[in-house]
């Protein structure tokens, strides 16, 4: 019998250290790939980095300097009204699904958002274009916005809805008891307690709807100059990567090498920060 234990236990432990061998293996290879990606961008771009990089407009086609100061802005304000027509929405659909999860409503908004997450970038630039580029005649920094909310609407909403579902059931029958209805116990106590994972999603959203190209080229299209006015086109950092990339002029590659190593270590800097915000699925107070 003792030999028929020992027999057992080590092939458990061979087992798991063979599994963890392969973990650290599975990590090694996700992690590489990130590596060498920010050293290439480094090694290309990070030359480039420089005070008018952030502060002068482009420079005329065919000369060398210049910056990105004008996708700074556009980039900016792209997300920032994507955030607001799209978060508002994308909140509330979410609660939606979180509380009424078995209704025919429920399942068919739960459809079209899972849906709406595998369509591809370039297919909602092209109905946005038909919407409201068509509409109002103009590129506009409006339409890049609406592009960028109808991306980011359905990702905020359905981790907004798994945040909420991982809310203890006990938070909303001590509501109940202390008389409150259903929807003011949501609003009063299971938002704040799922406060922490729902901002978590929208700062990944976000970070995820500033590095798209697709649908800013049917919508925003691009400017050289200063531009904020919502009926007008407005440049943004992919957009100056992807036509800096495509040009025949070395000193437009390097800076969009650095646009891109700027872009990423946004998305970085925005990745970590809801690392430290989740620290709990939820949090009470």
């Amino acid at each position: 019998m003792t030999t028929r234990v020992e027999t057992l236990r080590s092939r458990r432990s061979a087992i798991s250290t063979v599994m963890l061998g392969l973990t650290g293996v599975a990590a090694f290879v996700v992690v590489v790939p990130l590596l060498l990606i920010f050293y290439y961008l480094i090694s290309s771009g990070a030359g480039a980095l420089n005070l008018d990089f952030f502060l002068r407009l482009p420079a005329p086609v065919g000369e060398t300097g210049g910056g990105m100061a004008n996708a700074f802005l556009g980039t900016s304000l792209l997300v920032l009204y994507a955030a607001l027509m799209g978060i508002p929405i994308a909140v509330a659909a979410g609660v939606f699904l979180a509380e009424e999860r078995s209704t025919l409503l429920a399942r068919l908004v739960r459809f079209v958002a899972d849906v709406m997450n595998g369509i591809p970038s370039i297919v909602v630039g092209i109905f946005v274009w038909a919407w409201v580029v068509v509409s109002m005649g103009r590129f506009s920094l409006l339409a890049g916005s609406v592009a960028l909310a109808v991306m980011l609407i359905p990702m905020v909403a359905r981790t907004t809805e798994e945040m909420v579902r991982l809310v203890p059931k006990e938070l909303r029958e001590g509501g109940r008891a202390l008389g409150f209805t259903r929807w003011r116990t949501t609003l009063g106590i299971i938002l704040p307690a799922a406060r922490s994972g729902i901002l978590t999603g929208i700062l990944v959203a976000l970070a995820r709807i500033a590095g798209e190209t697709a649908p800013l080229l049917f919508t925003a299209f691009g400017n050289p100059f200063w531009e904020w006015r919502l009926n007008e086109p407005v440049s943004s950092l992919p957009l100056l990567i992807y036509q800096y990339a495509i040009s025949p002029y070395e000193d437009w590659h390097r800076q969009a090498w650095a646009a891109s190593l700027v872009l990423i270590c946004l998305v970085l800097v925005v990745s970590l920060i809801a690392r430290v915000i989740i620290k709990t699925p939820y949090r009470g107070g």
